[in-house]
């Protein structure tokens, strides 16, 4: 689909630079999710329609990160589906993460006793020997916007016999990485794939999961949910599957359609967008290219400049971190940089 038609799926309010926070639904996202909620207030129909979109958005994400679906599960949350992975490393394991990382992609590791050890993300790989037993790092760092060197990570850990499990939320949906190359791909939904909160996607490879054990399983991990209602014995999915948690349905209802329109759309073309005016951003404010969708740009006062200009972008301790994604534009762009430079 073409970017310009594609744009006009949205109504953003001028001024929402702050997808790394949360994503906007496209609009077939949000009638979908309009025409699930009108049916379950009034019990028009069963829940399997609706658990229709999670297959979907299962597919989708496999298709999105390079995976077989079976190698998928779906769940709530990235820590929700870190935490097997931890647990399936042995008490005194050594995890190297990066040092201001999201909590999601470190807590888990840290709560199972493990041996944690941050390094700044572009020290990960020269971290890497044959004592670790994991790196886990996000793809695209939350804080400030840094593309990992996913490749030359993955080949340092390769090299040190380390698992690779990385963050994607930050990444995908605006930036192309082979998920295959590492063991897991735990991604967030409600952020660059744009669907409602209480969606997350995992990719574990089948050598991970032979050391994983699913101690969250429920009938919705069956190998046939409709025969997993009630009572022993265990019988689980074969695939990643087992993995799963039961979803919150419309959530996925909400999700599916917008993931689908990234793969119209193209994630290469929307990096391409995002990135142009992510860099343009910094150009106006006189600092260098960053290459990536999320910036961060010290400027005085900024809260109080942003909020009477009508912009949403976060800001902490003065320090904006700006992120754009499909349905960010020029004019965006233009009215930030003029309530910055007031």
């Amino acid at each position: 689909m073409d970017l310009a038609a594609a744009q006009k799926l949205w109504e953003p309010i001028p001024g929402w630079l702050n997808t790394a926070s949360y994503g906007l639904p496209p609009k077939p996202a949000w009638d979908a999710l309009q025409v699930a909620l009108d049916d379950w207030r009034v019990g028009r129909t069963s829940w399997e329609p609706w658990d229709e979109a999670t297959q979907r958005c299962r597919a989708a994400y496999a298709r999105m990160i390079g995976v077989p679906v079976a190698d998928v599960a779906v769940g709530s949350a990235v820590s929700q589906l870190v935490a097997p992975v931890a647990a399936a490393i042995p008490a005194g394991g050594k995890v190297v993460v990066a040092d201001v990382d999201f909590t999601s992609i470190v807590f888990p590791w840290a709560a199972h006793g493990l041996d944690v050890v941050a390094v700044p993300v572009e020290k990960l790989a020269d971290a890497l020997d044959p004592s670790v037993d994991v790196v886990a790092f996000s793809v695209v760092q939350s804080a400030d916007g840094v593309i990992a060197a996913y490749d030359e990570i993955v080949a340092a850990a390769r090299a040190a016999g380390a698992l690779v499990v990385v963050d994607g939320t930050q990444a995908c949906g605006w930036l192309p990485f082979d998920g295959s190359l590492a063991d897991a791909v735990l991604t967030g939904g409600y952020k660059w794939l744009m669907g409602p909160r209480g969606t997350a996607y995992g990719y574990y490879s089948p050598e991970l999961r032979e050391r994983m054990t699913p101690s969250a399983a429920g009938w919705y991990a069956g190998a046939d949910v409709h025969s997993s209602y009630y009572g022993l014995p265990l019988r689980l999915a074969e695939n990643a599957r087992r993995f799963d948690i039961s979803p919150a349905w419309h959530s996925f209802v909400g999700s599916a359609p917008a993931l689908e329109l990234i793969e119209e759309i193209g994630v290469g073309t929307i990096r391409d967008h995002n990135v142009r005016l992510a860099d343009r951003f910094l150009a106006g404010l006189g600092k260098p290219p960053a290459g990536s969708a999320i910036v961060t740009v010290d400027v005085p006062d900024a809260k109080e400049k942003l909020e009477r200009a009508g912009i949403r972008a976060a800001v902490r301790a003065g320090r904006v971190r700006a992120s754009f994604h499909v349905y960010s534009t020029d004019h965006d762009v233009d009215l930030t940089l003029e309530a910055l430079s007031r």
